[in-house]
């Protein structure tokens, strides 16, 4: 009697059912999957969801695309990192989830279209895609000494009912950033074969090195998509967004859509659309400290892997994870099993993220720094014995 856009069997797998098993014992655990800023010993100043409560949220005035002042507040911070964003091809939305889910409805038919994901990336889009019951199909980032677009797989992948590429930049879990060469390769695809281009920037604060540039301009329709869960560390409060570009009589044909879209949905809350210039400016405060543990928490893996040679820290562009290369002596999830049992550390395998081969595990640069090395410090003792 359910729809198959929602998976028949929801049982747990192997690790979260080892997980929960080992939760249930009450032994400390050092979580290396911790992405959740609220809860990593990062300090939230103590006014900075009071624009919440704003008296101007009182009155509803609904937009689908969102309040101009919160849509202002955005371009601003597309600005402060140098993009220039025209407010009329602004899109609020409660998530980026959301937004994906937007696009999808916007750009593709239930009827076998189809859009390109990459991989290793989120499992999220698994997800994604099949709740809007949209095709998904992977194109590969390989890795050569850095994590590269395999121009040839998004060739081999694409079908006469692609309708978009997605791209993550810096994408999750790898870190690794797409060149502009790389993003230029993927616009021009998409110009010539009448497809999108969605790029999440949901980490494009968090860099570890140079950022390569990637302009406002676009050969194709260009869907950017960022919010307040990682710019600012606010998960909780939901709200995201996509900026449109590309050639102006598709910009203004997709909007056109949109906004009918949105207005079906209005689901952006008015208190945080009201609150939105203030959370973004007053979220630098928290972004300073997520970007300095991530420095940290990254010089630490690699200052303990160089005595662990056994072990290889993939390079990190940017984001809130790394990659590990561990021997394969093991599979991933029998050496992560091992990992929760043994030494009470929980780490993702590569699998989790359609890795192409083992071994790897991905740990997140989020949490508390002395936790963090006594974790990675189990992580190396078990992958060297």
């Amino acid at each position: 009697m359910f729809s198959s856009r929602v998976p028949a069997d929801l049982g747990l797998n192997r690790l979260s059912a080892a997980v929960q098993a080992h939760c249930a014992t009450g032994r400390r655990l050092i979580d290396l999957t911790a992405t959740n800023p609220t809860i990593v010993g990062i300090h939230y100043p103590t006014d900075l969801l009071t624009p919440l409560a704003d008296r101007g949220a009182v009155t509803y005035r609904p937009e689908p695309f969102g309040l101009i002042a919160a849509r202002e507040a955005v371009v601003a911070d597309y600005a402060r990192r140098g993009i220039s964003v025209a407010v009329d091809r602004v899109v609020l939305t409660a998530s980026t989830s959301e937004a994906y889910s937007l696009l999808f409805k916007l750009l593709c038919a239930p009827s076998g279209d189809d859009v390109l994901t990459p991989a290793p990336s989120y499992p999220l889009f698994d997800h994604l895609t099949k709740l809007d019951g949209v095709a998904s199909r992977p194109y590969a980032l390989e890795y050569h000494g850095r994590w590269e677009l395999d121009e040839l797989s998004v060739d081999a992948a694409w079908t006469r009912q692609t309708r978009g590429v997605l791209a993550v930049t810096p994408n999750n879990p790898t870190g690794s950033m797409l060149s502009s060469a790389e993003l230029d390769a993927l616009s021009s695809r998409c110009a010539a074969r009448a497809a999108a281009l969605i790029v999440d920037e949901v980490f494009a604060d968090y860099p570890l090195g140079d950022v390569p540039a990637f302009g406002s301009s676009s050969k194709a329709l260009t869907f950017r998509l960022g919010g307040l869960s990682k710019s600012a560390g606010l998960p909780q409060v939901k709200l995201g967004w996509i900026a449109v570009n590309g050639p102006d009589d598709l910009v203004r044909a997709a909007l056109d859509r949109l906004e009918l879209v949105c207005d079906t949905y209005l689901s952006v809350g008015t208190p945080v659309q009201v609150a939105a210039p203030a959370l973004i400016e007053r979220g630098a405060r928290v972004r300073e400290q997520i970007q300095q543990r991530i420095r940290t928490n990254y010089d630490i893996l690699c200052a303990q892997a160089v005595a662990n040679p056994s072990v290889q820290v993939l390079p990190v562009d940017g984001g809130w994870s790394a990659v590990l290369r561990v021997p394969s002596r093991h599979s991933e999830e029998d050496t992560v099993v091992s990992l929760l049992e043994t030494r009470d550390t929980l780490v993702h395998p590569g699998f989790f993220f359609d890795f192409p081969s083992e071994a790897f595990l991905v740990v997140s640069l989020l949490p508390e720094s002395v936790e963090f090395a006594e974790g990675v410090a189990h992580v190396m003792e078990l992958a060297s014995g």
